[in-house]
């Protein structure tokens, strides 16, 4: 996956926004407020970190060791530091960046779950 791929699929969320809130290369992807991907898209490897529940994560973990790992400088039962520069099938970096997305609309409060609900 290329970065502006990468850049494409966190943006094409219901609600997604890029922030820039710690330096101006790292990217932010949050949909209302709330993070759900951070990446570094000059990187090589191009990795993101992604919010995963802590059982897949650890499953996830143990099938790609290489290529997934507990989440740098984040909470390592809920987030992996993943590569997606090739190691990976693109179709397995978008469940993962679709997973993570979910898990932070999941914890959402319900009004504002019903507000990205709506077209």
């Amino acid at each position: 996956m290329t970065p502006g791929r990468l850049r494409s699929l966190c943006l094409s969320f219901n609600a997604t926004v890029e922030d820039f809130p710690f330096n101006p290369e790292t990217s932010v992807f949050k949909v209302l407020g709330k993070m759900f991907a951070l990446t570094n898209l000059d990187a090589r490897p191009l990795t993101v970190n992604l919010k995963c529940d802590p059982e897949d994560a650890i499953r996830l973990r143990a099938e790609h060791p290489d290529l997934i790992v507990p989440g740098y400088h984040m909470n390592k039962r809920h987030w992996n530091t993943v590569t997606v520069d090739g190691g990976l099938p693109d179709r397995l970096v978008r469940e993962l960046v679709e997973d993570s997305y979910d898990l932070v609309v999941a914890g959402l409060p319900r009004a504002d779950r019903l507000r990205l609900d709506r077209p």
